[in-house]
């Protein structure tokens, strides 16, 4: 015990944005070794850290003491003006009670909503309003009665504190001493302990800390240097003098302030008048509406009865006795109240026709199937409802709903107005330092050059659990830099003390919070990054302290589906109700509700592994399996979303193989044989774990949950104590010893890494039905595709190559056509009596990079008076509209004014000269409208003739489609080169970008950007490559004497093989690992091969490269193609083969399904692409390199 008592009251944590260095935890730890019975903490303007710091205190034994140090605007919350941000004061608040707790949080609300000028501020005016419960002090040298007596003004210094001590409860009002060593402070402290003693108030000494301990002063400068954006060697920068902002301990305090003994004492007299017991019970949820005379119990029965009539034809007795199970828990652990008004968020989505799901354990609910909560029968799909809601270990019930993206705010704002403003937020989320941004933040301020950390930075590996320590021991390269190079040991252990710490404050993606009373009388709030109302506490915080925590997810994938729907509306909708009814059931009311779940042609275009864009299913790993598999149910489809995943996914082969029977399933007892029979005889689900335990042990299900919790946070005590129950259940139930203990090991990993069997049929609900739209409606669901992902280049060049493999043409955007957004049109194709009309996707105009969604609507409305007619006409009603050389020149080089003049170079010279035309067509007739005659004069000016320009070529017209709208619309430079990239490369880029691991890998694709320089720390040459082809884009990199030997190759624009080694760009801020090449090699590819037709009845071509070819295969070939006559070519292009030219076949082709498999059969290695009269479609969309005939 230390001879003289003391607590801390003025206490910055690393909530103090970049200011504070102290962790909680370790803060919290301190007093408690330096047995200092109380600790409070006071972050700069911001309650975040106080529900933490109060459980922690909680959990060591250390009295908590909330409050916060507020910002005081002189001038009042309104005042705004220049020079305001730097006139705050600092004063110190704290929490006595829960009168107290609460007040603070309302001062934090109105700080930070209305007070905000660069921080959280409040005012006399607002302190007089909220002033009950707390407890202050003169605070700092920031501080107005600081300042005062720092402006040699003490009677305005003693008038300040006379008001404060006033305005605060009775012995409230503190005089707090400082002593850093600063000459200010022992100048004030004179004035201060004078004021004290005329004003008859008690003294308090503090430490202003800001970090833990005195070594930890230059990590904190750092920080600090992180925050203003200035480096250290800056002597003019924002610092603190000395080393004296910690953590001291009681007798460094005593030896600071030997003259005022009682200034020590009072802090714990401060302590003893804090008394806050915050209780972590559930806060009030808003009434939902009841029908009158019912509670929220029988509301919720009689909704949930009525909905298993509506929703469940013929529901035998497993449904009525688990909806009264379910009810019943419901009622007694109290959560009926929570469904009521799940289900009116639902209700008014469903009103409103706007596309959402639930996912996860809410979706184990047969009550939240028949009150409208979610779409998915969870008896019919065996799951299950005590991994929503355990009647053993009672927490929070938790509905994930995901809403069509474009659509998210629409509900916020409808869930706002319904509870009012004040009593709905959504929730803070807090950055922190990585290990990578620790390095690069630190070695920026430190002065080292950007390169250099990078080289540090990137050798720890990306993602959760990666650590500056964990690095030094597992990873080799990180080890020996740190430990031969002076300089970055230095770097490294100064971002080792500021790594984990908290950089900045953001909004949660999803969550948003709701309460039955006003918000800030629970927590305090924030702003938000658009202005919008946050709480200040984050997502964990919340839950703990029992608020009602919705999560509102956008999901682009609803808004593909709900775009999808709207075009098939659009060119359907005019079809009769029978018609409809029989082919067309999205149409119908529900929408998507109606799609039915047994389309073969949907399970047979799955098993092609023809997935691009299809929710969940498109990666390359992904469409390899789903056509192993050969998918025929949603339960499939859900079993291989839970599998693909690290741990359980290499149980993939086994559980295919075991589907077909090509391999005997294997089980410790016949017992688990209907509970695995679904997924093969592999534990895929938690629900599987939960039901083995309950059917061979006897668990309950909420015991079994319990259990599987334990296993996968590996709690071993309860693992023990449950280990011995379920072996001693199983005997009791008959089960041998041995085949207990092997079911046991077996459940231990599975428990883990198992998947919430809800989530993933959720999840493959979702992917059936985008599968469904796109083997059904395949225009208008790429056109959906297309609309939702326009800003994301990658995934627009992705769509556009499957529209062009799936035979929908793809047409430039056009001012007399387009509309803001992609539309679907029909089109002519063909020649001669050939000639049909086929659905065409068109671009919209608001793909174009440089013009506005508002010029584009002005050009649509525009249009509807009378087409454009020339450059000019469209100038002359557009400019005063908004269009200037800039958005004109983007539209032309798009290809947008192609309908007017198909001469890209001729309208862009003209450009300039027809904006002045428009601008000289306006100002004539303003003076037409001002003349003598009083009335409007049409006034003719003549059209300038436009000289003639060459046309540009195809690589011309590319590469203006490329700089205007980031992808190639009208063709592609590597259109001929299909079979050349998929036979000379290992990967394609997609699978360089799926890539998890670094491996070896050649890629043949498009130079698409190209930048060599020195290096800035070497001197030696650096090459930063893109490379491109039909599925994506990937980086590269090249050192020294590697570029050197490729300089003639490394040239933009050409086609080439790039051979090398994967790794990852690990940024500071980047979310995921960014795969790119680290270059070895670099080859030139030939030319293709192009075959020239002068016969205009020819409708396509099958090209079939091949590199042999016996006299009996292609005699085969021949019958096939006589046997199926069409007006399709085939051509034989023999690669590789030097004096062979290709060779057209004779006769044509039928290039039917059936035929493309046959000629697959017949000519073993060949590669086939269909290309039509208007372009090349590769038949296949591109798949893993040299993998792809097992695809096939």
């Amino acid at each position: 015990m230390c001879k003289q008592p003391f607590v801390h009251l003025h206490n910055h944590t690393e909530y103090s944005l970049l200011d504070g260095a102290t962790r909680i935890k370790d803060m919290v730890q301190r007093a408690k070794e330096n047995d200092m019975p109380a600790m409070a903490i006071t972050d700069h303007g911001v309650m975040f850290g106080c529900m933490e710091f109060y459980f922690e205190c909680k959990k060591q034994g250390v009295k908590p003491i909330l409050g916060m140090e507020a910002y005081v605007a002189p001038g009042g919350l309104q005042n705004k003006s220049r020079g305001e941000e730097k006139d705050s004061f600092h004063l110190l608040l704290l929490a006595k009670n829960i009168e107290g707790y609460r007040n603070l949080c309302k001062l934090h609300t109105v700080a930070a909503l209305e007070g905000f000028y660069y921080r959280p501020r409040v005012d006399h005016e607002l302190l007089e309003k909220h002033a009950k419960g707390l407890i202050t002090s003169t605070t700092c040298l920031g501080s107005e009665v600081n300042q005062a007596l720092l402006a040699n003004d003490y009677k305005r210094a003693l008038e300040i504190a006379g008001w404060y001590r006033d305005l605060f409860d009775e012995g409230s009002y503190f005089v707090e001493l400082q002593d850093h060593g600063l000459p200010e402070q022992r100048l004030c402290n004179e004035g201060l302990i004078k004021i004290a003693k005329d004003l008859k108030l008690p003294l308090v000494c503090t430490n202003d800390a800001h970090y833990l301990c005195r070594e930890d002063a230059d990590p904190h400068d750092v920080l600090l240097c992180i925050g203003t954006g200035s480096l250290r060697e800056d002597n003019k920068r924002f610092k603190f003098t000395g080393e004296e902002f910690y953590v001291k301990t009681p007798e460094e305090m005593a030896r600071l302030f030997p003259q005022n003994p009682e200034a020590m004492e009072n802090s714990l007299h401060f302590a003893e008048m804090c008394n806050l017991e915050l209780e972590s019970s559930r806060a009030l949820m808003p009434n939902p509406e009841l029908e009158p005379g019912h509670n929220p119990s029988s509301y919720l029965r009689h909704l949930a009865e009525q909905g298993l009539k509506n929703r469940v034809k013929n529901p035998d007795d497993s449904y009525f006795e688990r909806l009264n199970y379910e009810l019943s828990v419901i009622e007694q652990t109290g959560y009926d109240t929570y469904f009521l008004l799940v289900k009116e968020f639902a209700q008014f989505t469903r009103s409103q026709d706007i596309m959402f799901g639930v996912r996860g354990s809410a979706a184990g609910s047969l009550v939240s199937y028949t009150i409208g909560i979610t779409d998915v029968d969870p008896v019919f799909y065996d799951l299950t409802f005590e991994r929503f809601l355990n009647p053993e270990r009672v927490s929070m019930p938790d509905v994930d709903m995901d809403f069509e993206d474009a659509r998210r705010d629409e509900v916020i704002k409808w869930v706002t107005e319904k509870y009012g403003q004040e009593r709905v937020a959504q929730i803070i989320t807090f950055g922190t330092l990585g290990p990578k941004a620790a390095i690069r933040d630190a070695a920026r301020v430190m002065g080292f050059q950007p390169m250099e950390a990078d080289r540090v930075a990137k050798t720890i590996p990306t993602g959760p659990g990666w650590s500056i320590d964990k690095a030094m021991k597992e990873v080799a390269e990180f080890k020996a830099i740190y430990t031969n190079e002076p300089k970055i040991k230095g770097l490294v252990d100064t971002a080792k003390r500021i790594e984990g710490l908290s950089r900045h404050a953001g909004v949660h993606a999803a969550g948003v919070v709701i309460a039955e009373e006003p918000l800030s009388d629970y927590v305090p709030l924030y702003r938000g990054s658009d202005g919008q109302a946050v709480t200040a506490y984050e997502m964990g915080i919340l839950e703990k302290i029992g608020m009602l925590k919705m999560d509102f997810l956008g999901l682009s994938n609803l808004t593909v589906l709900a775009r999808t729907i709207d075009h098939i509306r659009a060119t359907r909708g005019h079809l009769d109700e029978k018609e409809i009814r029989e082919k067309h059931p999205v149409l119908m009311p529900g929408g998507h509700l109606n799609i039915p779940f047994d389309d073969q042609p949907t399970y047979d275009m799955l098993s092609r592994g023809e997935t691009v864009g299809v929710f969940q299913l498109e990666s390359g790993g992904m469409r390899r399996n789903i056509v192993e598999l050969k998918p025929q149910s949603v339960q499939e489809l859900a079993a291989m979303v839970a599998l693909y995943r690290p741990g359980p996914m290499e149980h993939i082969p086994r559980f295919v193989s075991n589907k077909f029977g090509r391999t005997e399933i294997e089980l410790a007892t016949p017992e688990m044989e209907p509970l695995l029979r679904e997924t093969y005889g592999i534990i895929v689900y938690q629900d599987q774990v939960l039901k083995l335990v309950q059917a061979l042990a006897g668990f309950t299900l909420g015991k079994a949950d319990i259990l599987r919790r334990a296993m996968g946070k590996k709690e071993k005590a309860i693992m023990d104590a449950m280990q011995s129950e379920f072996m001693e259940g199983s005997k009791a139930n008959g089960i041998a010893e041995s085949a207990a203990a092997q079911v046991w090991d077996l459940l231990l990993p599975f428990a883990g890494y198992a998947f919430n069997k809800a989530h993933a049929v959720c999840y493959a609900i979702l992917a059936y039905q985008t599968a469904y739209l796109k083997a059904n409606y395949p225009v208008e669901y790429l056109a959906g595709l297309l609309a939702v992902f326009r800003e994301k280049e990658d995934k627009v060049t992705t769509f556009i190559e499957e529209c062009r493999r799936s035979k929908i043409p793809v047409l430039p955007p056009d001012v007399n056509l387009s509309q803001l957004d992609f539309t679907i049109e029909k089109q002519s194709v063909g020649k001669g009596k050939k000639v049909k009309e086929v659905e065409a996707i068109r671009f919209g105009l608001g793909a174009i990079k440089g013009v506005g969604e508002g010029l584009v609507r002005k050009i649509v409305e525009e249009r509807r008076n009378a087409p454009y007619e020339h450059l000019f006409d469209f100038c002359d009603r557009l400019r005063q509209a908004g269009l200037n050389k800039g958005s004109l020149e983007a539209l032309i080089r798009a290809g947008a004014l192609e309908s007017i003049d198909k001469n890209r170079f001729k309208l862009l010279n003209a450009a300039e000269g027809a904006l002045i035309f428009a601008d000289n067509a306006n100002r004539s007739r303003i003076v037409g409208q001002d003349s003598l005659f009083g009335e409007a004069t049409e006034l003719a000016l003549e059209l300038p003739v436009l000289p003639e320009t060459p046309v540009p070529d195809r690589s011309d017209i590319l590469k203006m489609e490329k700089e205007t709208m980031g992808i190639y619309i009208s063709d592609h430079p590597l259109r001929g080169y299909e079979f050349t990239l998929r036979s000379a490369g290992t990967h394609n880029c997609a699978n360089v970008l799926e890539m998890e691991n670094p491996q070896r890998v050649s890629v043949a694709g498009l130079l698409s950007q190209v930048q060599v320089r020195p290096s800035q720390r070497t001197g030696a040459l650096v090459a930063r490559i893109t490379i491109e082809d039909f599925t994506g884009q990937v980086g590269g990199f090249a050192f020294g004497d590697t570029v050197s030997k490729l300089q003639g190759v490394l040239e933009k624009d050409k086609v080439v093989l790039v051979e090398g080694r994967v790794k990852f760009d690990e940024r500071s801020q980047a979310a995921e690992r960014i795969p790119e090449i680290q270059i070895f090699d670099v080859k030139e590819l030939p030319a293709p091969v192009y075959v020239e037709s002068n016969d205009d009845s020819v409708e396509g071509r099958i090209m079939v490269n091949i590199k042999l070819a016996k006299v009996s295969q292609l005699e085969r070939l021949r019958q096939l193609v006589e046997s199926n006559p069409g007006d399709y070519e085939v051509v034989l292009n023999f690669v590789g083969a030097n004096g062979f030219s290709p060779i057209i076949l004779l006769n044509r082709v039928n290039p039917s399904d059936e035929v493309l498999r046959m000629m697959r059969r017949f000519l073993d290695d060949a590669e086939i692409d269909v290309m039509s009269s208007a372009g090349t479609f590769g038949e296949e969309s591109m798949v893993e390199g040299r993998e792809a005939a097992s695809v096939r």
